[in-house]
Parts: structure tokens; sequence; C-alpha cells
């Protein structure tokens, strides 16, 4: 099956595509995360996000480039390491549809091809049930539980562990 997306990394020239979709996805993603809503914030995010050890990707619709969500690799470590963190979150209208499953799929195997990376771990609120079927579809296995992991919306909240290794 040919791929439907492709992935690019976010530019300023985004902005205001990217602050749109965040705002028309607000009951989407709830009280799972905080995505930036305004320019200050999207902004601050593109500047927090191009440093060396970030790797910030949009997943966009092959034919219609429209953005179907976001995969933020952070805080990489190399060396013996060479792990890092996964963040993504989907976009209303394009949820549910298989997009963020393929663009996950090719994120991981950026992160391990182009990336050298060993390992990507993903924290995710045990509640979310959408969020930890998708990490399992692509292969990342649980690892543990964290209390009070993440600080959202003001609060402190659990996180399940899940990663998944290189070949």
């Amino acid at each position: 099956m040919a791929s439907r997306i492709f992935l690019r990394a976010p530019s300023e020239a985004d902005e205001a595509e990217f602050i749109a979709a965040v705002k028309a996805s607000r009951a989407l993603h709830g009280a799972w995360m905080d995505a930036p809503d305004s320019a200050e914030k999207f902004r601050a995010y593109l500047e927090r996000m191009h440093t060396g050890n970030n790797f910030p990707l949009l997943i966009c619709l092959k034919g219609s480039q429209q953005i179907v969500g976001v995969v933020n690799i952070s805080n990489s470590v190399m060396g013996a390491f060479r792990s890092a963190y996964l963040g993504y979150y989907a976009f209303a209208g394009f949820a549910r549809q298989g997009l963020m499953r393929e663009g996950l799929r090719a994120v991981v195997k950026h992160a391990f091809g182009t990336l050298k990376l060993h390992r990507l771990e993903a924290n995710i609120q045990p509640a979310n049930i959408a969020s930890i079927a998708l990490v399992r579809s692509v292969g990342f296995k649980l690892e543990g539980y964290s209390p009070r992991y993440l600080k959202i919306f003001g609060r402190w909240r659990d996180h399940e562990r899940w990663a998944i290794l290189a070949n």
C-alpha cells in the first residue's frame, strides 16, 4: 500500500495552519497535552525544537500538503545511549484514519535509520487509550509506570512508559 503521508520539519511558514489546527483540535487533545495555540507559543516551539538534540516533524498529506499531525523526537542523547523521547498528536479531522500510524511508522524508521537512534520512549497518560493503541500498533512495548511524571495544565499526571528498540 502506498503511503498517504510524508514527513517534513515545521517552519515559520506553517504558523497560521498549525495554530488553526491546534485550536480546532482542543476537544481531541483534551487534558492529554497542551499544543502551541498562539503565534508566540508557536515561535517558542520552533525555537525550542530546532536545537541539536530535538527533531520536530509534521505529518502531512500527500497531494493537499495539509498537516495531519505532529511528532517530536526530543532530548536525544547520542554516544552509548542513543535514545530520545517521542511526543505526538493528531489534528481534528484526521484522527482514527490510520494517518498517525503511517506517520509514526515513518518517524520510527527515520529515528533508527537516519538519526541512528537505538531507542525511542513515549510517555502516555494511562487513560489515553487511543494513544496507547497507536504506539502498541507500531511495536512499542510497555516498560513501566511513572507516577506524577509530567505537569500538564498545572497538574502532575501519571504516565505509562512505552518504548521501542532498533532491530
